[in-house]
């Protein structure tokens, strides 16, 4: 079976931890590097927690690397309020077994995609790197098969009213990614929401065998406590989406919109803003024709997704790891 080729760019971060677990296991992906970004935690802690989680599950030889600092405009923000001070909550790993890269992200984003044509880029963190790499690099741009992330959301954000947590981080790199012309998947608030994992199914993960199942089940148990101190009925599976979508995009619904990214707005920055109608106004400030909004459709968006499937596809990923 051909597997697809991914590279994760990602700012572990709880879920990210998660969504390391399932692509790694996942029988249908190629992880070929990981790097990092400022995001949920400082770059040096989401690097570290990326080379702990490798290293935990015996996949040392995957090149990490460590990639921007701060957003390209903006002071950093981080989520420790969700992730904890180290960014994996309550949870301690063992020392990493290998050093990053002496390379930066972009630099090994850059190399891994002139050498693998066709890879998928995977981001679940805010779109720094991305951005970055973009304009250093636009040719490498035709090397990307598409560019499945996490971020966003059609009507709502989770940081403010309006913007979700990867977007606001970053506003000015993920406008610059959704202008970039490489096929989007957007996996956001829309979906994530969705798929919730609760006290019951926390119960189903702790019963499969194995070192790397009960570290899962010890992120949940920290993300647990805090959604259920603010009424939460369960935790939003927000990163892990990314990999569900590239090993079975049947669970899910899209729909090509246009999407773009406030960066200016007194009360909106970071929201999503989605053109559910497929396309902006043309250039005569008309309505889109069908021709208008084949041509301005950026992204594909989950709108929904087969909850229960994917949790079900999380729990084999999880259980396929020989470590007991």
């Amino acid at each position: 079976m051909s597997k697809v080729s991914v590279i994760i760019d990602c700012d572990p971060g709880t879920d990210d931890a998660l969504m390391l677990l399932t692509a790694f296991a996942c029988p249908k992906i190629k992880v070929l590097a990981v790097t990092t970004v400022c995001g949920n935690q400082g770059v040096e802690k989401t690097s570290l927690n990326a080379r702990k989680i490798l290293s935990f599950i015996g996949k040392d030889k995957t090149p990490v690397a460590a990639g921007a600092v701060k957003p390209l405009l903006r002071e950093p923000r981080n989520a420790s309020a969700f992730h904890g001070t180290s960014g994996l909550g309550s949870v301690i790993l063992p020392d990493p077994v290998f050093e990053t890269e002496k390379c930066n992200a972009v630099e090994l984003i850059h190399k891994t995609l002139k050498s693998h044509p066709g890879t998928t880029l995977v981001c679940t963190g805010p779109l720094t790197n991305i951005a970055l790499l973009f304009t250093a690099h636009p040719e490498v741009k035709e090397n990307i098969e598409k560019i499945v992330l996490m971020g966003g959301g059609i009507d709502h954000g989770n940081v403010t009213s309006t913007a979700e947590f990867n977007m606001l981080a970053d506003p000015e790199a993920a406008d610059l990614v959704f202008d970039s012309g490489v096929p989007i998947v957007m996996c956001g608030l829309d979906i994530t929401e969705k798929v919730l994992i609760t006290k019951e199914h926390i119960k189903e993960f702790a019963a499969i065998p194995g070192k790397v199942a009960a570290f899962a089940v010890d992120i949940l148990n920290f993300l647990d406590g805090i959604h259920t101190k603010m009424g939460h009925k369960g935790i939003p599976m927000h990163d892990p989406t990314t990999i569900g979508y590239i090993a079975h995009p049947e669970f899910y619904k899209t729909v090509p919109m246009n999407v773009r990214i406030e960066t200016q707005g007194k009360f909106t920055t970071g929201m999503t803003v989605v053109d559910k109608r497929g396309g902006l106004l043309n250039s005569e400030n008309n309505y889109p024709t069908a021709e208008d909004k084949t041509e301005r459709t950026n992204t594909l968006v989950c709108t929904d997704i087969d909850s229960r499937k994917f949790i079900e596809f999380m729990k084999d990923c999880l259980a396929s790891y020989k470590d007991s």
